[in-house]
């Protein structure tokens, strides 16, 4: 040591130690800390203070209190980050009979890189998280010596070998499942039924009753935990090694013109597939100011003699702002218009779009832009949306030199079998996989305590007035609520009335988040006195539209209500040290939802900013949730319509828990949703196979047995087909169409999906479209559109174009009878009131089925009220012609 720390020697130079404290700036700590002066947990403000240092330069430390502290609260492994093992050594004497772990990082006998390696092995069999891939990042450098952290992949041997275990068996102790007694125990003290209560543990109701109280909280709280612990998810990134060796083919690679950078990245990607024999097209698009049409046509060029090719996209790597439509980065907007244009020139052609650093695929990785984040939404929903056209989502690293990256990339293009969201990294190739969140700790909740000012974008919206009424009630002393109307917004005063009832002051802004000079003035205007300690930025907005008929102006409209608040509130704050900063996003942006690609794409886009944030050592945490009841984007029919496919509205106080349990997870985002495996996950992987979910146990189960029960598809139903007659052939299809229908619809059968009720009568939009849509595709092998039930109305009609489809010999149609066309014609003119008074409604009907003529009922009127010109025509001359 080189001065006598802690004693009386050091007293001549506390004056000038404190001059050079006071040039300093102290910010929050991050962590909680045990002063040495102390031994007990310190404050912030005493930590910030700069005669406390001094004190702590001159003071003994106080070493065994604050081993004594750190044991009461809870900690039983100690890290000494020092030179020797002094610390170490001191804690074996501290705590000789308790089971705790004191490992030490440096050792004086040692050298120093087998000591720091030793040092993590012991942290990890004791349970410690180990960010193993910063340790072992060396290897990308070439680094060879394992002492010094660098290590790299090697493949396993081709020859047999025994495998040993070397890892423990760990103790597992089985819970029981709880007994009838327990059952009635929290039975009665849920009901408050002190009798009850009194007669199960022999003692009086009155001796009871002041601990009814605390069983019922403590009740409640443990449900309420269990029920966010099955709600809570999180992405992962699992190593995969795609096959090598696979036919590579031809490949047209779209790159955006006048960038250097996706330049050098096409360049790479372009001498690898060649090497690997495959043929590479490149096609230059300039991003600011390419229009659909005009990149069909130069896809319709490029493609016209290779129409198996397939297609890698750059241009996302462009993610500057597009000029016009500047919430929307130019490479996204042109990924949109490329996807729209192979829809309309219907080459088969597979798409695969890459960006660069835009995932993080562990602790040492890190997002580089946000921007490129947000395309992997909307390549999410293009996957929903257009199956047979898509490839998938590939992020390429930061490096565009990096020297394995291209064998990987091919690997990763023509061997990953069904995944299709991968990142290519120096230590391999990574899928994207969604898991349970581990358990919270029982503090959890606790780790974000609402104080000083709190602002609320979205403050006067449902999902802001929940969050508002939270902090008001935990601690909040000023509250902050934005919307575009202020004070104007219905239900605005009244929420300020019920939050101010709580003693906490509440300022309504009229406040566009989009507007960064508006977002600069309501910080600029915000009380120094009371400081701002957090923000949570639930604005947002939405609209629903399949992709091929979403322009430019609506996808920036959707993505720049999600992300350009976001993106001011960030900058604005600089690296002002919150308790939190909170970004309200959706389960489209974790795994797609039809529909909504602009809203999908900005919640990825506030994933991505979340990481970026974390990564500059800021606060913030992006919650993607499922539904809420109350309010919020899901209206009531998109509830109903919602829990039929799965995913069930959460109550806003469980909302509110799993939220302040986010928050004070080490993790950036979190997914947060009540939803059904056993309904959902055979929808969502009902047109193609979904990796993502493979590690949750209920979506594996449900897709296994939705893959038995399941038929092969079009080949065994066209052979079904050929044999029948017209009638029972239009009879059969049109029983599947209904099925599947019903299915969507969330109908126990096929009694209310009536065989000429319009599809938009029955409550299709354009979200059950694709799903209608997905399940037909593969119960018939066909490729089907996204606009299927919109092109054929009704399931007579869509029966109709799927027996085309599967057995069009049997419908060669004979030259059309000019007479009949001339009766038709007349018929679609003539009002369904005026058939019926003229006596010919019966006559009609008869006609529909060659049985007599049956008593007209109410029920077949209201049947033939709902349907249009085209469907009565269909039931009064359709039965004559079979």
């Amino acid at each position: 040591m080189s001065h006598a720390f802690h004693s009386p020697l050091m007293e001549p130079m506390l004056a000038e130690f404190r001059a050079v404290l006071d040039g300093l700036t102290f910010r929050e700590p991050l962590l909680p800390v045990v002063s040495n002066v102390t031994g007990a947990v310190a404050d912030t403000d005493t930590l910030r203070d700069p005669d406390y240092w001094v004190r702590h330069v001159r003071e003994a430390v106080r070493y065994a209190d604050g081993v004594t502290a750190l044991r009461a609260a809870g900690v039983d492994t100690f890290l000494e980050v020092g030179p020797q093992s002094v610390l170490t050594a001191m804690n074996a004497d501290l705590l000789p009979d308790e089971d705790v772990s004191s490992v030490a990082t440096l050792r004086k006998d040692r050298p120093e890189a087998h000591a720091l390696l030793h040092a993590l092995a012991e942290l990890h069999v004791h349970g410690v998280p180990i960010t193993w891939t910063r340790w072992f990042a060396a290897a990308a450098t070439g680094t060879a010596d394992p002492g010094a952290g660098g290590a790299r992949r090697v493949d396993l041997p081709t020859y047999a070998f025994q495998h040993r275990r070397y890892w423990p068996d760990a103790t597992v102790r089985p819970t029981s499942a709880p007994d009838d007694a327990d059952a009635e125990f929290w039975s009665a003290v849920e009901r408050a039924d002190l009798t009850a209560l009194a007669a199960q543990l022999g003692d009086e109701a009155d001796r009871l009753a002041p601990a009814l109280p605390v069983l019922t909280s403590w009740r409640r709280a443990r449900q309420r935990r269990s029920t966010v612990d099955t709600w809570s998810y999180r992405v992962v990134w699992r190593p995969v090694e795609p096959a090598a060796g696979a036919p590579v083919g031809g490949w047209l690679l779209v790159q955006p013109a006048d960038d250097p950078l996706a330049d050098r990245h096409a360049d790479t990607v372009d001498a690898a597939l060649s090497a690997a024999g495959g043929t590479v097209r490149r096609l230059t698009v300039d991003v600011d100011t390419v229009d659909r049409d005009t990149l069909a046509g130069e896809l319709t060029a490029a493609l016209a003699d290779r129409p198996d090719t397939r297609v890698l996209s750059l241009l996302g790597l462009r993610d500057r702002p597009h000029p016009r439509h500047p919430a929307v980065p130019a490479g996204t907007a042109a990924t949109m218009l490329l996807v729209q244009a192979l829809h309309d020139v219907g080459v088969p052609a597979r798409l695969w779009c890459a960006t660069r650093a835009a995932v993080a695929t562990g602790d040492g990785d890190a997002v580089d832009s946000a921007g490129q984040a947000g395309l992997w939404g909307l390549g999410r929903v293009v996957g929903l949306e257009h199956p047979q056209l898509w490839g998938g989502l590939i992020d390429l690293p930061a490096d565009p030199t990096d020297p394995t990256a291209g064998d990987r990339l091919v690997r990763a293009l023509t061997g990953a079998g069904d995944e299709d969201q991968l990142a290519v990294r120096p230590t391999g190739v990574y899928a994207r996989r969604l898991v349970r969140s581990a358990p919270a700790a029982p503090d959890a909740a606790q780790r974000w305590q609402p104080r000083g000012t709190v602002l609320i974008t979205g403050g006067t919206g449902a999902l802001g007035a929940h969050v508002a009424r939270w902090v008001a009630a935990n601690g909040a002393e000023h509250i902050v609520l934005t919307s575009r109307r202020g004070e104007s917004a219905p239900g605005a005063t009244e929420l300020r009335a019920e939050l101010g009832a709580h003693g906490v002051r509440v300022s309504v802004v009229a406040c566009d988040v989009a507007d960064r000079s508006a977002v600069a003035a309501l910080l600029a205007g915000l009380d120094e006195d009371i400081p701002l300690t957090a923000v949570v930025h639930a604005a947002g907005t939405n609209q629903l539209s399949p992709i091929v008929d979403t322009d430019l102006a609506a996808l920036a409209e959707v993505v720049g209500g999600k992300v350009a608040g976001a993106v001011h509130l960030d900058a604005l704050l600089g690296d002002r040290p919150l308790d939190a900063f909170v970004m309200f996003a959706s389960i489209a942006g974790i795994w797609g939802s039809g529909g909504q690609a602009g809203y999908a794409a900005g919640n990825a886009f506030l994933d991505g900013l979340a990481e970026r944030r974390r990564a500059r050592g800021l606060a913030a945490t992006s919650v993607a949730w499922g539904p809420w009841a109350d309010g919020g984007m899901a209206t009531d029919e998109a509830q109903r319509m919602l829990s039929r496919r799965g995913l069930t509205v959460m109550p806003p106080a469980e909302a509110l828990h799993a939220l302040r349990v986010a928050v004070g997870q080490p993790e950036s985002g979190r997914t947060v949703v009540d939803v059904d495996w056993a309904t959902f996950a055979p929808a969502y992987a009902s047109a193609r196979p979904r990796p993502l979910l493979a590690e949750l146990p209920e979506a594996r189960q449900a897709l296994h047995e939705a893959a038995d029960e399941s038929p092969d598809g079009g080949t065994d139903l066209r052979e079904r087909l050929l044999p029948l007659a017209a009638a029972e052939r239009d009879k059969l299809l049109t029983e599947l169409v209904r099925t599947h229908a019903a299915a969507v619809l969330g109908h126990a059968d096929t009694g209310k999906v009536k065989p000429q009720r319009a599809f938009k009568e029955l409550g299709f939009d354009s979200l059950t479209a694709v799903e209608l849509r997905n399940r037909l595709a593969r119960a018939t092998g066909l490729a089907l559109t996204t606009t299927l039930v919109f092109d054929h109305p009704d399931p007579v009609a869509l029966a109709s174009h799927l027996g085309r489809e599967l057995v069009p010999e049997s419908y060669a149609e004979a030259p059309a009878d000019p007479a009949e066309v001339a009766v038709r014609q007349a018929l679609a003119t003539i009002p369904l009131a005026r058939i019926r008074e003229a006596g010919l409604l019966d006559l009609l009907l008869k006609l529909t089925d060659g049985d007599d003529v049956p008593a007209t009922t109410d029920d077949s009127l209201d049947l033939i009220d709902e349907m249009d010109t085209d469907s009565l025509i269909r039931l009064a001359l359709d039965g004559s012609e079979s």
